[in-house]
């Protein structure tokens, strides 16, 4: 319990002292935000920030720092330091960052904003890469909570009746003024998210269970650790709770209704960490029940259902619900918003009309359907579009983390664009290697890891000191 208490601290730490002085490089001013210089009653609406931060948290967050969190557990103590590390590093700078720059040139979706700072051939590959990876989410955030709802209620609610419900209750999400549906519930899911957290943190403290520390060694516990080694597979595994690409894309849509760029930091930064700390505390507990029952089970809902309930009796297993089901549509919804944002602003359609709105999310939710029955066509159909989902979503957190740390380049930030160049390099690594050897990907094993690792990271070095120093040379 060491370790993990210390990484708790650090993870608190980490957002007062790394998130001020991250802060301090952006440089937030009192300009006038695009909620009150754009609003248009539907996507531009000023909210409170405490509703805007309970929003973000739940937008980014949805399963991943429960499920992914557990699953990264089986990897040993190395977890642990990932999510301290790649929270408080990378996947906090990652989201402000993003989310800072939307604000600042009025409300920008992901790909515009990728495409400002690496070029328009970048832009136009991000704009369907993202708008692909948003539907992705939406597809695979439906089958589960249908599936769950399916056994809650009478046989004639079945699953294809559950489906149906989850996807029209997307299109309306989707569809109507952001302060509507998603403004009124979301703020309520995330606060259940939330204790059912600290509930389990909580419960760890009470029974003191013997967790791994960091000075035990850092070696792979995974019971198919000779094919699964920790990089990159945990990097990706633990993603939500680290570093996601999927992060930057939900950041706009709350940028759009921020009042003040000073609040960038509690909502943007500040969500992350407290993303983080939800992922921590699973990751432990994960630890725990492996130690009690094994490491068979990789289902990672059965993990959350049983320690809710033995740990918070009667009204865990009610949060248990509300975390299984509510966080992954909370999710899918937002992701289909977003799409909704990317493919409207490049095509330069205003969305106050909701007949143009509906010209973008018919043909949205066709392709979703069309994933959603090829995923539920066997469970080997799931599994791929859900492996798919990963790397893309890491994937997309790399180009973020160039194109930012272009931006601070540019704009004379010194020697500063070590805070995204660094992590930008590490990421690099990852999602190449994992392409590389990963069974989806072009699986050429986990035998080549080492030598794929460094030739990726030594051509984005060479490759990005090469722009470096002809720009600021033209800088200067």
């Amino acid at each position: 319990m060491i370790t993990f208490t210390l990484c708790l601290l650090a993870l608190i730490a980490g957002y007062f002292l790394y998130g001020r002085f991250v802060e301090r490089i952006f440089g937030p001013d009192d300009r006038k935000t695009p909620a009150l210089t754009k609003a248009d009653g539907v996507d531009y609406i000023p909210l409170p920030t405490w509703k805007i931060f309970m929003i973000q948290f739940l937008n980014i967050a949805g399963l991943g720092p429960i499920f992914g969190a557990i699953m990264g557990a089986k990897f040993g103590t190395a977890s642990y330091l990932w999510i301290v590390l790649g929270s408080i590093f990378a996947g906090a700078v990652h989201d402000y960052l993003a989310g800072m720059l939307s604000l600042r040139n009025g409300g920008e979706s992901l790909p515009e904003i990728i495409g400002r700072y690496l070029g328009m051939t970048t832009k136009q590959v991000m704009r369907g890469f993202t708008v692909l990876l948003m539907i992705l989410v939406g597809a695979v955030f439906v089958a589960g909570p249908a599936g769950l709802l399916a056994k809650l209620t009478p046989d004639y609610m079945d699953a294809t009746f559950w489906i149906v419900v989850v996807f029209i209750y997307y299109i309306l999400a989707t569809l109507l003024p952001v302060d509507k549906i998603i403004g009124k519930i979301y703020p309520l899911f995330a606060a259940a998210l939330l204790f059912m957290a600290v509930g389990i943190l909580v419960m760890l403290y009470v029974k003191h269970p013997a967790l791994p520390e960091i000075w035990d060694g850092l070696q792979n516990t995974h019971p198919d650790a000779a094919a699964l080694p920790i990089f990159p597979m945990m990097f990706v595994s633990i993603a939500c709770g680290a570093i996601s690409g999927f992060h930057a894309t939900q950041s706009p849509l709350m940028a759009r209704c921020m009042t003040s760029e000073r609040h960038g930091r509690p909502v943007f930064y500040g969500a992350m960490i407290t993303e983080g700390i939800v992922a921590l505390i699973w990751a432990a507990a994960a630890t725990y029940f492996f130690h009690e029952n094994g490491m068979g089970e990789n289902n990672a809902a059965v993990v959350v259902d049983a320690i809710t309930k033995n740990w918070l009796g009667a009204v865990g297993g009610v949060l248990a619900i509300l975390g299984v089901i509510a966080a992954p549509i909370t999710s899918g919804d937002t992701a289909f918003r977003s799409a909704r944002l990317i493919v409207a602003d490049f095509l330069g359609m205003e969305q106050k009309s909701m007949r143009r709105r509906l010209y973008i999310c018919i043909p949205m939710f066709l392709v979703a359907i069309g994933l959603l029955l090829y995923s539920l066509r066997d469970k080997e159909g799931f599994d791929m579009i859900w492996r798919y989902f990963a790397w893309t979503n890491q994937t997309l957190s790399v180009f973020t983390l160039w194109a930012i740390t272009v931006y601070l380049v540019r704009e004379k930030k010194g020697h500063y664009y070590y805070v995204t160049y660094l992590p930008a390099i590490f990421m690099t690594a990852v999602c190449t290697t994992y392409i590389c050897i990963a069974p989806e990907g072009f699986g050429m094993g986990p035998g080549f890891v080492s030598g794929i690792a460094i030739l990726s990271a030594s051509i984005a070095v060479i490759w990005f000191n090469i722009w470096y120093f002809k720009t600021t040379k033209k800088l200067r």
